[in-house]
C-alpha cells in the first residue's frame, strides 16, 4: 500500500513563491498553487480561505524570515555605533535572488488592492523608522536608512542590479552618511 504523501502548510507557501517566481502577481492564483503543490484547490483553500490569505501567508513567511535576518545582523552589529542601521545594511550585503523580487513585486502589485498587506508593510516601515530613532545620532541614522530603502528597493524591483564591487562600495558610502552626516543639535 503506498503511503499518502503529506503537504504542510510550508509546503504549500513553497509552491506559492514558484508560481510567484514563474508566472508573477498576476499568475498568482489557488489554483496555480495547488497545481503546483500537487494537491486540491480544496485543500489550499481549506488552509488559506482565499486568494488574499494565502499571499498574506507568503508575505507573513518572508517577513518572519526577513525579521530574523535582521535582528541576527543586529546583535552582530552591537559593537557599532548605531546596531539598527548597521544591521539592516548588513543585510542588504546579500544580493536579491529572483524568488526575493517576485514576492517583493507580488507584495508591490498586492498593496494597491489588499487593505492589510498595505497595513502590514507600514507596520514594517514604521517599525524600522522607530528603529533609526534608537541610539545616537538618530537623524544621521534617519538620512542613512533612506539611501539604503532606495538601495534596495532599485534592486528587489529589478531597476538595476550593481557588480558585486560596486554593490560593496555602495552599502559602505550608506555607513559613511551615518558617520558624516553633520552632528544634530
Amino acid at each position: 500500500m503506498a503511503r499518502t504523501r503529506k503537504i504542510s502548510t510550508d509546503d504549500i507557501l513553497d509552491a506559492a513563491e514558484r508560481v510567484v517566481l514563474r508566472a508573477g502577481a498576476t499568475g498568482f492564483s489557488i489554483d496555480a498553487v495547488a497545481q503546483e503543490a500537487g494537491v486540491s484547490k480544496s485543500r489550499v483553500v481549506y488552509d488559506h480561505k482565499s486568494k488574499s490569505a494565502l499571499l498574506e501567508a507568503l508575505i507573513e513567511r518572508r517577513l518572519a524570515s526577513e525579521e530574523e535576518r535582521v535582528q541576527a545582523a543586529i546583535n552582530g552589529s552591537s559593537h557599532l555605533p548605531h546596531p539598527e542601521l548597521f544591521g539592516r545594511i548588513a543585510v542588504a550585503e546579500k544580493v536579491p535572488d529572483d524568488t526575493d523580487k517576485a514576492v517583493c513585486l507580488a507584495i508591490s502589485a498586492a498593496m494597491s488592492s489588499e487593505e492589510k498587506i498595505h497595513d502590514r508593510m507600514s507596520d514594517w516601515t514604521r517599525q524600522d523608522l522607530a528603529a533609526m530613532e534608537k541610539g545616537k545620532r538618530p537623524r544621521a541614522a534617519l538620512i542613512a536608512y533612506l539611501a539604503l530603502t532606495g538601495f534596495c528597493c532599485t534592486e528587489y524591483f529589478d531597476f538595476h542590479q550593481w557588480d558585486p564591487e560596486d554593490r560593496l562600495a555602495i552599502l559602505n558610502d550608506i555607513r559613511s552618511i551615518y558617520s558624516t552626516f553633520p552632528d544634530e543639535t
